[in-house]
């Protein structure tokens, strides 16, 4: 049986199940056009434009505003999403592939785990049904009490999701990051269950700040723009404060050591070289990588990772993946050549705290850490960064 063939028996027999009438939906767009592109369609809304929310930094989306209070969001892969206003009714004629959201949003599958925080920040929990994290897995308190309290349910990863579970509960979006490019069959079983499905790009931002300023997409999908502003604002500001300061030239390597021994580190472009640049430093690793490859990292031999990180300044070890170290000495033991390298000998290894990936409106507050480690303030007032010892 092809594998069509399969999604369609599949299809039909969970439509029995759960008493539905059909498995066709509308798909949320082809990939690989602009935003730009996206934006020319306007005129088959039958909608007044009233303007376009203002972006500084993110350049992966884009929202337009219609008389009435409807929003058309649109991301880079040619996704477009009609937001209609409580009480209202989409306009007819849309194009088949817009995806239709009603407000008051509710009943979101949420699997771009990066977007739990953003959702925290303006206060639009009870806009999440389903997650694809467990309770467990959740460092923000916020997720975890809502899972703990049933409000939001676990509905699978992003390549196993719970069909039966999210079609009975009537999902209305599910949220994904690019992972669900690796199993399309699950983004066309979601749409052929009428479960559109959007894809968030808050990472491939090229600048660090672009990635928080995602915070005003989702602002305008629950109608909280004023709210997704004055948290972007705060992080800005953040920004405005540090790159006044003079540039120290110190160097940094971040990195983590991976199950069978090897360096990852991050490819020169990646979001967290930036950062260490703005915070008045430089990345150890200034021509490492394939921009275009759209990879945040590169795994290279400790040997090659001696020769170009033993006279660093700084290391920074990465918590995120295998829950981080407490001590130096517990990172020695990972890695023992490490001893020799001039940061361990200075006393200047620093690593993540487990949360940081989660907090993805914490951007504007590591690069304040940055900021202090290449300045030598307190470290007592840091937020994600704490010194091993």
């Amino acid at each position: 049986m092809t594998g069509r063939k399969t999604r369609i028996m599949c299809c039909v027999l969970l439509s029995g199940l759960l008493g539905l009438a059909g498995c066709s939906s509308p798909s949320s767009g082809s990939a690989g056009n602009e935003i730009s592109a996206a934006s020319e369609a306007d005129d088959t809304l039958g909608l007044k434009p009233e303007g376009s929310m203002e972006l500084l930094y993110a350049e992966h989306f884009s929202v337009e505003y219609y008389e009435g209070g409807y929003r058309k969001l649109a991301t880079m892969d040619g996704t477009e999403i009609l937001v209609v206003p409580e009480g209202k009714e989409a306009p007819e004629g849309l194009k088949e592939d817009v995806i239709i959201l009603d407000q008051p949003v509710e009943n979101l599958y949420l699997v771009a785990s990066s977007v739990m925080d953003m959702f925290c920040r303006l206060d639009g929990l009870d806009a999440i049904r389903f997650s694809g994290q467990k309770e467990e897995s959740w460092y923000i308190e916020k997720a975890k009490a809502a899972m703990a309290a049933g409000d939001i349910l676990y509905a699978g990863k992003y390549n196993q999701p719970d069909y039966e579970l999210i079609v009975s509960e009537n999902c209305s979006l599910a949220i994904e990051n690019r992972m669900i490019t690796h199993t399309p069959e699950v983004k066309e079983m979601l749409e052929d269950f009428g479960i559109p499905v959007m894809i968030e790009y808050s990472s491939y931002e090229p600048h660090p700040l672009g990635r928080v300023e995602w915070i005003k997409f989702f602002g305008a999908m629950l109608g909280k723009e004023a709210e997704a502003e004055a948290v972007f604002q705060e992080q800005a500001d953040i920004l405005s404060r540090i790159i006044k300061a003079e540039n120290t030239d110190r160097t940094a390597a971040f990195f983590f050591i991976t199950a069978n021994g090897q360096v990852q580190v991050r490819q020169s472009a990646d979001y967290i070289p930036k950062m260490l640049r703005l915070a008045g430093g430089r990345y150890t690793f200034e021509n490492l990588g394939d921009s275009e490859s759209g990879r945040s990292t590169v795994n290279m031999q400790v040997e090659a990772f001696y020769d170009g990180a033993k006279d660093s300044d700084f290391l920074i070890y990465n918590s995120s993946i295998d829950g981080g170290v407490a001590s130096l000495s517990e990172l020695l033991d990972k890695c023992p050549v490490l001893a020799d390298f001039k940061a361990v000998k200075d006393g200047n290894v620093w690593c993540t705290t487990g949360d940081v990936y989660q907090q993805s409106m914490s951007v504007g507050y590591l690069l304040e850490d940055f900021y202090s480690m290449f300045h030598e303030k307190p470290e007592e007032e840091m937020h994600y960064l704490f010194r091993l010892k």
